[in-house]
Protein backbone atom coordinates (compact mmCIF):
# COMPACT_ATOMS: atom_id res chain seq x y z
CA UNK A 1 0.00 0.00 0.00
CA UNK A 2 1.37 3.29 -0.76
CA UNK A 3 1.46 6.43 1.21
CA UNK A 4 -1.68 7.83 -0.05
CA UNK A 5 -3.40 5.02 0.18
CA UNK A 6 -2.79 4.75 3.51
CA UNK A 7 -3.77 8.37 3.98
CA UNK A 8 -7.49 7.48 2.46
CA UNK A 9 -7.93 4.44 4.76
CA UNK A 10 -7.06 6.76 7.73
CA UNK A 11 -9.64 9.51 6.06
CA UNK A 12 -12.85 6.39 5.98
CA UNK A 13 -11.69 5.14 9.82
CA UNK A 14 -12.05 8.54 11.16
CA UNK A 15 -15.26 9.14 9.05
CA UNK A 16 -16.87 5.69 10.27
CA UNK A 17 -15.66 6.52 13.92
CA UNK A 18 -17.02 9.69 13.93
CA UNK A 19 -20.31 8.13 12.45
CA UNK A 20 -20.68 5.73 14.65
CA UNK A 21 -19.80 7.97 17.50
CA UNK A 22 -22.51 10.52 16.58
CA UNK A 23 -24.70 7.13 16.88
CA UNK A 24 -25.87 7.32 12.98
CA UNK A 25 -25.81 3.29 13.24
CA UNK A 26 -22.96 0.82 12.44
CA UNK A 27 -20.26 1.74 9.52
CA UNK A 28 -18.23 -0.68 7.77
CA UNK A 29 -14.97 -0.57 5.95
CA UNK A 30 -13.61 -3.54 3.74
CA UNK A 31 -12.25 -5.84 2.88
CA UNK A 32 -9.03 -5.10 4.21
CA UNK A 33 -5.68 -7.23 3.72
CA UNK A 34 -3.41 -7.82 6.86
CA UNK A 35 -1.65 -4.89 6.90
CA UNK A 36 -4.56 -2.98 6.13
CA UNK A 37 -6.38 -4.05 9.06
CA UNK A 38 -3.23 -3.89 11.53
CA UNK A 39 -3.18 0.19 10.58
CA UNK A 40 -6.72 0.24 11.18
CA UNK A 41 -6.33 -1.23 14.74
CA UNK A 42 -3.20 1.16 15.26
CA UNK A 43 -5.42 4.30 14.29
CA UNK A 44 -8.85 3.55 16.25
CA UNK A 45 -6.39 3.36 19.56
CA UNK A 46 -5.24 6.55 18.63
CA UNK A 47 -8.58 7.71 18.26
CA UNK A 48 -9.59 5.63 21.57
CA UNK A 49 -12.33 4.36 19.73
CA UNK A 50 -13.34 0.56 21.45
CA UNK A 51 -16.75 -0.42 19.89
CA UNK A 52 -15.20 -1.78 17.18
CA UNK A 53 -14.50 -5.36 15.35
CA UNK A 54 -12.84 -6.81 12.55
CA UNK A 55 -15.12 -9.86 10.52
CA UNK A 56 -13.98 -11.85 7.63
CA UNK A 57 -17.06 -14.36 7.62
CA UNK A 58 -15.06 -17.15 9.74
CA UNK A 59 -12.61 -17.00 12.75
CA UNK A 60 -9.19 -16.74 11.19
CA UNK A 61 -9.83 -15.15 8.31
CA UNK A 62 -7.27 -12.83 6.72
CA UNK A 63 -9.05 -10.50 4.68
CA UNK A 64 -11.68 -8.77 6.83
CA UNK A 65 -13.77 -5.66 7.08
CA UNK A 66 -13.79 -3.26 9.84
CA UNK A 67 -17.39 -1.95 11.80
CA UNK A 68 -17.73 1.04 13.79
CA UNK A 69 -20.68 0.56 16.16
CA UNK A 70 -22.36 3.09 18.13
CA UNK A 71 -22.45 2.59 21.71
CA UNK A 72 -26.71 1.46 21.85
CA UNK A 73 -25.50 -1.22 19.04
CA UNK A 74 -24.29 -4.34 20.36
CA UNK A 75 -21.05 -5.76 18.68
CA UNK A 76 -22.14 -8.51 16.39
CA UNK A 77 -20.56 -10.09 13.03
CA UNK A 78 -24.08 -11.05 11.90
CA UNK A 79 -24.12 -7.15 11.52
CA UNK A 80 -21.01 -7.07 8.74
CA UNK A 81 -22.28 -7.12 5.29
CA UNK A 82 -20.49 -10.13 4.18
CA UNK A 83 -21.84 -12.76 1.72
CA UNK A 84 -20.63 -16.19 1.19
CA UNK A 85 -20.76 -18.34 -1.95
CA UNK A 86 -19.91 -21.94 -3.15
CA UNK A 87 -18.19 -23.26 -5.98
CA UNK A 88 -18.10 -27.00 -7.37
CA UNK A 89 -16.25 -28.45 -9.85
CA UNK A 90 -15.00 -31.78 -10.80
CA UNK A 91 -12.42 -33.05 -8.67
CA UNK A 92 -10.35 -33.75 -11.85
CA UNK A 93 -10.18 -30.08 -12.24
CA UNK A 94 -7.20 -28.76 -10.13
CA UNK A 95 -8.05 -25.22 -10.14
CA UNK A 96 -5.52 -23.09 -7.88
CA UNK A 97 -6.28 -20.05 -5.31
CA UNK A 98 -5.16 -17.94 -8.40
CA UNK A 99 -7.29 -19.58 -10.68
CA UNK A 100 -10.20 -18.14 -8.43
CA UNK A 101 -8.91 -15.49 -7.96
CA UNK A 102 -8.42 -14.47 -11.11
CA UNK A 103 -12.01 -15.40 -12.32
CA UNK A 104 -13.40 -13.14 -9.67
CA UNK A 105 -11.19 -10.37 -10.63
CA UNK A 106 -12.13 -10.86 -14.44
CA UNK A 107 -15.58 -9.79 -13.45
CA UNK A 108 -14.60 -6.53 -13.24
CA UNK A 109 -15.12 -6.23 -9.25
CA UNK A 110 -11.90 -4.51 -7.05
CA UNK A 111 -9.81 -6.38 -5.08
CA UNK A 112 -11.34 -4.73 -1.98
CA UNK A 113 -14.97 -6.26 -1.75
CA UNK A 114 -13.56 -9.68 -1.88
CA UNK A 115 -12.69 -11.76 0.80
CA UNK A 116 -10.85 -14.51 1.48
CA UNK A 117 -11.06 -17.77 -0.75
CA UNK A 118 -10.74 -21.29 0.50
CA UNK A 119 -10.18 -24.23 -1.49
CA UNK A 120 -10.23 -28.00 -1.53
CA UNK A 121 -10.65 -31.01 -4.26
CA UNK A 122 -13.89 -29.84 -5.72
CA UNK A 123 -15.33 -26.62 -3.67
CA UNK A 124 -14.35 -23.61 -3.17
CA UNK A 125 -15.37 -21.38 -0.60
CA UNK A 126 -15.59 -17.72 -0.79
CA UNK A 127 -16.52 -14.56 0.95
CA UNK A 128 -17.44 -10.93 -0.87
CA UNK A 129 -19.52 -8.04 -0.24
CA UNK A 130 -23.28 -8.25 0.29
CA UNK A 131 -24.28 -6.00 -2.49
CA UNK A 132 -21.88 -8.00 -5.22
CA UNK A 133 -24.16 -11.56 -4.68
CA UNK A 134 -25.95 -10.36 -7.44
CA UNK A 135 -24.05 -9.59 -9.93
CA UNK A 136 -21.22 -12.46 -8.95
CA UNK A 137 -23.84 -15.03 -8.88
CA UNK A 138 -24.79 -13.99 -12.72
CA UNK A 139 -20.76 -13.58 -13.71
CA UNK A 140 -19.07 -16.27 -12.42
CA UNK A 141 -19.90 -19.59 -14.51
CA UNK A 142 -16.79 -20.85 -15.39
CA UNK A 143 -13.06 -20.94 -13.90
CA UNK A 144 -10.73 -20.39 -16.83
CA UNK A 145 -12.09 -23.41 -18.89
CA UNK A 146 -13.69 -24.89 -16.66
CA UNK A 147 -17.38 -25.11 -15.79
CA UNK A 148 -18.69 -24.36 -11.93
CA UNK A 149 -22.16 -24.53 -9.98
CA UNK A 150 -22.47 -21.46 -7.59
CA UNK A 151 -24.76 -21.20 -4.70
CA UNK A 152 -25.26 -19.02 -1.86
CA UNK A 153 -24.15 -19.63 1.16
CA UNK A 154 -21.60 -22.34 2.59
CA UNK A 155 -21.55 -25.85 4.11
CA UNK A 156 -19.11 -26.03 7.64
CA UNK A 157 -16.64 -27.25 7.87
CA UNK A 158 -15.39 -25.02 5.43
CA UNK A 159 -11.85 -25.92 3.43
CA UNK A 160 -8.79 -24.98 5.51
CA UNK A 161 -7.61 -21.32 5.31
CA UNK A 162 -3.67 -22.52 5.20
CA UNK A 163 -1.29 -25.96 5.70
CA UNK A 164 1.07 -25.29 8.40
CA UNK A 165 4.02 -27.25 9.67
CA UNK A 166 4.50 -27.06 13.00
CA UNK A 167 7.68 -26.85 14.82
CA UNK A 168 9.18 -25.81 18.59
CA UNK A 169 12.74 -24.70 19.85
CA UNK A 170 14.11 -23.25 23.00
CA UNK A 171 15.17 -19.41 23.05
CA UNK A 172 16.71 -17.57 25.97
CA UNK A 173 13.77 -14.88 25.59
CA UNK A 174 10.93 -13.23 23.46
CA UNK A 175 13.13 -10.78 21.74
CA UNK A 176 12.14 -10.78 18.14
CA UNK A 177 16.22 -11.37 17.56
CA UNK A 178 16.16 -14.61 19.50
CA UNK A 179 12.30 -15.73 18.08
CA UNK A 180 13.36 -14.88 14.21
CA UNK A 181 16.42 -17.13 14.97
CA UNK A 182 14.88 -20.11 15.77
CA UNK A 183 11.73 -19.80 12.79
CA UNK A 184 14.84 -19.82 10.25
CA UNK A 185 17.69 -21.61 11.75
CA UNK A 186 19.88 -18.91 11.53
CA UNK A 187 21.86 -17.52 14.49
CA UNK A 188 20.79 -14.22 16.29
CA UNK A 189 23.90 -12.66 14.52
CA UNK A 190 22.26 -13.41 10.77
CA UNK A 191 18.67 -11.80 12.55
CA UNK A 192 20.43 -8.79 13.25
CA UNK A 193 21.31 -8.02 9.75
CA UNK A 194 17.85 -9.14 8.88
CA UNK A 195 16.54 -6.79 10.89
CA UNK A 196 18.36 -3.52 9.89
CA UNK A 197 17.91 -4.55 6.17
CA UNK A 198 14.19 -4.21 6.75
CA UNK A 199 13.43 -7.65 6.07
CA UNK A 200 11.15 -8.77 9.02
CA UNK A 201 8.03 -7.91 9.38
CA UNK A 202 5.72 -8.57 12.80
CA UNK A 203 2.14 -8.11 12.38
CA UNK A 204 2.67 -6.63 8.74
CA UNK A 205 4.43 -3.74 10.51
CA UNK A 206 8.52 -3.36 9.44
CA UNK A 207 10.51 -3.92 12.50
CA UNK A 208 14.27 -2.83 13.00
CA UNK A 209 15.16 -3.36 16.67
CA UNK A 210 16.40 -6.62 17.96
CA UNK A 211 15.14 -6.37 21.36
CA UNK A 212 11.08 -5.81 19.83
CA UNK A 213 9.03 -8.28 22.06
CA UNK A 214 7.48 -11.45 20.46
CA UNK A 215 3.76 -12.12 21.93
CA UNK A 216 1.87 -14.96 21.36
CA UNK A 217 -0.46 -14.74 18.25
CA UNK A 218 2.04 -12.77 16.56
CA UNK A 219 2.52 -13.36 12.75
CA UNK A 220 6.30 -12.84 11.19
CA UNK A 221 7.18 -12.68 7.98
CA UNK A 222 10.74 -12.83 7.05
CA UNK A 223 11.76 -11.89 3.22
CA UNK A 224 12.83 -14.93 1.67
CA UNK A 225 12.24 -17.48 4.03
CA UNK A 226 8.07 -17.66 4.60
CA UNK A 227 5.87 -16.13 7.55
CA UNK A 228 5.76 -18.09 11.07
CA UNK A 229 2.67 -17.72 13.50
CA UNK A 230 3.61 -17.94 17.32
CA UNK A 231 1.79 -20.09 19.15
CA UNK A 232 3.13 -20.42 22.58
CA UNK A 233 6.09 -18.47 24.45
CA UNK A 234 4.98 -18.91 27.75
CA UNK A 235 6.09 -22.46 28.81
CA UNK A 236 9.51 -22.24 30.90
CA UNK A 237 12.26 -25.27 30.95
CA UNK A 238 13.50 -25.29 34.28
CA UNK A 239 16.54 -24.05 33.18
CA UNK A 240 14.44 -20.96 32.65
CA UNK A 241 14.22 -20.26 29.00
CA UNK A 242 11.14 -20.21 26.97
CA UNK A 243 9.53 -22.98 24.66
CA UNK A 244 8.27 -21.86 21.84
CA UNK A 245 5.63 -23.09 19.75
CA UNK A 246 4.63 -22.07 16.44
CA UNK A 247 3.44 -22.74 12.80
CA UNK A 248 4.87 -22.20 9.45
CA UNK A 249 2.59 -21.17 6.87
CA UNK A 250 3.58 -23.59 3.70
Amino acid sequence: MQPDEDAILRAKLQDAIRLARQGSGAHFIGFLNERQAALAAQETEKMQFKNYLFWGGFCGAERVCFGAFPEWMELSEDAFPIETATATFRTDDHLTHRDFLGALMGTGVQRKVLGDILLESGRCVFFFRQEMADFLLLQLTRIGRVGIKISLGAEKPFPPAHEYRAFSAVIASPRIDCVVAACIGFSRAKSHTLLSKGYIQMNHQLVYAPDAAVREGAVLSVRGKGRFRIDSLSRQTPKGRLRLEGRKFI
